[in-house]
């Protein structure tokens, strides 16, 4: 057999396995157990980091206050140097809608050694601390939340033993590039970070949403967080390691009632989310960076490729191969369509898709090596552990 038949087995070789040994990760029933509510139930503080979200905090923060939540629980806003008034329209809408207590407070600058969004969620933490709550909701500024959010949070972690409960919100699929990228994006991510091997005791597999994740108090403590993850740029895999790897028992899974307002309307947008944290995740390798981009091209576009170029030369083991190989794929890109409501022929696009991710993730490592690096919120980190520039 020729090397481009046996290129093409591989790639059906390598989405067999995908689809029956990696954990089921195409699946989407990893949802928040139901949980027995408490006789008491425990007091929550809720840290929400904040830079320059004016633009979704109307859209988010009520959803937060409205919390029918039987227990003690109040809201943390750290406004971390904002320049379009978070903290003041914070402090507006609490005052209009009521509900929840809210404190705004601003940590100033980070120290070298910090990204800015972990200095300003120990500086949340911190306040929070001083109130003695049992639990911590982190949760992003742009995230919407159900009025019973924080009760099932709770309820699913008390009754589970969870030292952590992370949801993955449902992010926003409205324009052309939304609907193309973003189911792809959480697919892409049970594909590296299968639920089901994070939700079980005694894997190593840890990560989790860092738009939503109720920790308990007793773990940060244990697991030093966020001091021990004070550099990372991917937060939120970084804490589920820490909690996990403290002995700590989480749980990650897709959110039915929590949603990301934040709108990503053109296709440079969803490429800057991508891009910002891609190389950070392959940890600056550049050997990890080829082995993911060969990877890619095996897994994702060796396919379609196989299947119209195996036909057209007639090497039609090449081109069964391709053709199963894309089916499996696309198959198994069903049930994440179905998640966000989108229509079925999306499926077969998916080598696009996985031809975009690879591009953003080469030019993640391009603007690392330029010194640009990772960002969040107009604050950028070269290396690990670099002095962020606000320029």
């Amino acid at each position: 057999m020729s090397a481009f038949v046996w290129i093409a087995l591989g790639s059906l070789a390598a989405w067999l396995w995908l689809l029956l040994c990696q954990g089921f990760f195409w699946r989407t029933d990893v949802r928040l157990p139901a949980g027995r509510e408490p006789r008491t139930w425990p007091h929550v503080c809720v840290v929400v980091p904040a830079r320059d979200e004016a633009a979704v905090l109307s859209d988010s923060l009520p959803s937060l206050l409205a919390q029918d939540y039987p227990g003690r629980a109040e809201v943390f806003l750290v406004d971390d140097g904002s320049t379009d008034g978070t903290g003041e329209l914070a402090r507006a809408i609490a005052e209009r809608r009521g509900g929840l207590p809210l404190t705004v407070d601003s940590p100033g600058e980070p120290p070298a050694g910090w990204t800015g969004k972990l200095w300003a969620v120990r500086h949340g933490i911190a306040r929070a601390r001083a109130r003695g709550p049992e639990y911590l909701l982190l949760t992003d500024a742009d995230i919407a939340h159900a009025p019973d959010s924080l009760r099932r949070l709770v309820a699913a972690a008390d009754a589970g033993g969870f030292d952590a409960v992370s949801q993955m919100a449902r992010l926003r699929v409205e324009s052309v590039w939304e609907r193309l990228v973003v189911p792809a994006f959480v697919y892409f991510f049970a594909q590296l970070y299968p639920f089901r091997r994070i939700n079980r005791k005694g894997t190593r597999t840890a990560a989790a949403a860092g738009g939503c994740v109720l920790l308990r108090a007793e773990a940060a403590e244990r697991a030093r967080i966020p001091e021990a993850i004070r550099h990372a740029v991917i937060d939120d895999v970084a804490l589920a390691r820490a909690v996990k790897g403290g002995g700590g028992h989480i749980w990650l899974g897709l959110a039915d009632r929590v949603d990301s307002v934040r709108p990503y309307p053109r296709l440079h947008d969803l490429w800057r989310m991508v891009s910002r944290s891609a190389y950070a995740q392959l940890r600056h390798n550049p050997l990890l960076l080829i082995g993911t981009v060969a990877g890619l091209v095996l897994v994702y576009l060796v396919p379609p490729v196989a299947l119209v170029a195996g036909a057209a030369a007639g090497q039609w083991a090449a081109a069964g191969a391709g053709g199963v190989a894309w089916l499996v794929m696309a198959g198994t890109y069903v049930p994440m369509l179905r998640y966000y409501r989108q229509p079925l022929w999306q499926a077969p696009l998916l080598p696009f898709t996985a031809f975009l991710y690879l591009l953003m993730t080469v030019d993640s490592a391009v603007q690392h090596y330029r010194g640009r690096g990772a960002a969040w919120k107009g604050r950028t980190y070269a290396r690990p552990g670099a002095v962020p520039d606000d320029s």
